[in-house]
């Protein structure tokens, strides 16, 4: 009889929490309701979205049927659940151009976790928000001036050779090449001499310790994806518990390569030309009254620099080599076009003796095109994120978009708005001539963000793949091997966007 009556109280416990859980769900999922925004109807427990345990399909690609709905009923926003979490989403670019512009002191915040005291790492530029952000943005924007980027171009250069290597010897062996590795490889050698000072060897060193901590990164098992969701919704609880998101061997790495080459530099006065340097430099407020930069005095941190050091190296490889991966794809399956961009490269380094040289880069105007529809069909990073930090009227609506509400920036779904571009599907430089961009409303083309927090290194990105393009566009043609399982489909857990079983080529020397 105890046990019936220990088991029945157990029962109604389990009964009534669950109650109020579902209670607490669907009064928590009125919440767009009460402020009279349109909505799509959320379900018990993941609201709008897929379990994160069994997503079927990459977050982007869901998005955008959310938005093409929403659309298709006239609506200009909408409210969606991420579990309990709204979020807002918008659809009409006169509203997301005053959200990530014109009223960007109420969505200062990206909304990102990051935990300064138990992961130095995860406190970097991408992530940060308030005046931290505003401070460290001011600090850095003068490192990526067209002047700093002509600086470090010999860098890149230096790394085309051993490229070319890897790409003539599977060509010569008769093997496709995995272009997304190989594309990898060189933007880590690219990166890690300008982020840290250091010959990666990616190309020499099959188990790189950069390549293999960069590659680790992206990758996410259940648990870290857990972990992500736990401390976007809960940050405050996140960061009392000390929740990390970078694994530890990777933090550790990182920091010890900084800690190591800040002190040589610094103790053996040795300085180069490369993003380390601006930041050591910075660090020892060098740079404070000189070339634009002006700050609030205070200098960087050794694990400031890692942070920004490893964003940079993070971001810096894996999104140029996606969009110079896909480049190559639409390329091979599009030869007239491949044909013409090898013309204009082969017009333009006549006249600079056959070198890539930085000027050389500027004056391919239909490689711009090409590079701006590849970011179009494709863009690395598919979604973008703001948080509201103040409350927000939205412009002639009675609607109050409140402080902590997460924004949800569609720039997959916009990309392949047919509204904007008219047969989204197809692959069409033409689009991004300058009578054709007139045509279009500016924020219908966002794939490095737009306002404030545009990213800071986009003119670094598109140069490395603009040298990377030339550097083996001007040597092979390019064709689709078998072996590339077509039509592409993204891959469903990877947050750059990239392709199922990779993208492989076959090169043939020109």
């Amino acid at each position: 009889m105890i046990f019936d009556a220990i088991f029945t109280n157990i029962v109604g416990i389990g009964v009534a929490l669950m109650t109020i859980i579902i209670v607490y769900y669907k009064w928590r999922y009125q919440y767009w309701k009460r402020k009279n925004m349109p909505y799509l109807e959320p379900s018990i427990p993941y609201g709008n979205s897929a379990s994160p345990l069994r997503r079927k399909e990459h977050s982007a690609i869901r998005l955008k049927r959310n938005y093409d709905y929403m659309k298709s009923k006239g609506w200009k926003h909408g409210g969606l659940f991420t579990m309990l979490t709204p979020a807002y989403l918008v659809i009409d670019l006169d509203y997301l151009k005053n959200i990530m512009t014109k009223d960007f002191q109420h969505f200062v915040d990206r909304g990102f976790y990051y935990n300064e005291k138990d992961d130095p790492l995860s406190a970097h530029l991408f992530a940060i928000g308030g005046q931290k952000w505003r401070n460290l943005r001011t600090k850095l924007t003068p490192t990526f001036t067209s002047g700093k980027m002509k600086m470090m171009f010999q860098t890149l250069v230096d790394c085309v050779p051993y490229f070319l290597e890897k790409i003539e010897t599977d060509r010569v062996n008769q093997k496709p090449i995995d272009i997304k590795e190989t594309l990898g490889c060189f933007t880590t050698d690219i990166i890690g001499s300008c982020a840290f000072g250091l010959e990666c060897n990616t190309f020499k060193e099959e188990n790189s310790p950069f390549r293999e901590y960069g590659r680790k990164f992206f990758e996410m098992s259940r648990f870290s994806m857990l972990k992500t969701i736990f401390s976007m919704n809960f940050p405050n609880v996140a960061r009392t518990l000390g929740v990390s998101l970078t694994p530890k061997d990777i933090s550790n790495f990182f920091i010890k390569v900084v800690n190591d080459t800040v002190t040589y530099r610094e103790k053996n006065n040795f300085t180069r030309k490369d993003f380390m340097q601006l930041l050591i430099d910075l660090k020892n407020n060098k740079l404070a009254v000189e070339n634009g930069y002006k700050h609030d005095g205070n200098t960087l941190t050794n694990e400031e620099i890692a942070a920004q050091s490893f964003v940079f190296f993070i971001a810096g490889f894996e999104t140029s080599s996606t969009t110079m991966t896909f480049a190559l794809y639409e390329l091979s399956k599009n030869h007239e076009i491949q044909d013409r961009v090898r013309n204009e490269i082969n017009t333009v380094l006549a006249k600079y003796d056959g070198k890539i040289t930085y000027e050389a880069i500027q004056e391919m105007k239909y490689m711009d095109l090409v590079i701006n529809e590849t970011l179009r069909k494709y863009p690395p990073v598919a979604t973008l994120t703001r948080q509201c930090v103040k409350d927000y009227k939205i412009p002639d609506e009675d609607i109050i978009i409140e402080k902590g509400t997460f924004i949800e920036i569609p720039v997959f779904a916009i990309h392949h708005d047919k509204d904007h571009y008219p047969d989204p599907e197809k692959f069409d430089p033409e689009r991004f001539t300058e009578e054709n961009k007139s045509k279009r409303h500016h924020y219908a083309h966002i794939p490095f963000g737009e306002g404030p927090r545009i990213c800071i290194g986009a003119r670094f990105g598109l140069m490395q793949s603009k040298v990377g393009l030339t550097s083996l566009l001007r040597n092979y043609k390019f064709k689709v091997n078998q072996k590339t399982m077509e039509p592409l489909k993204m891959k469903v857990k990877s947050f750059i966007l990239a392709a199922e079983g990779e993208v492989w080529l076959d090169a043939e020397k020109i």
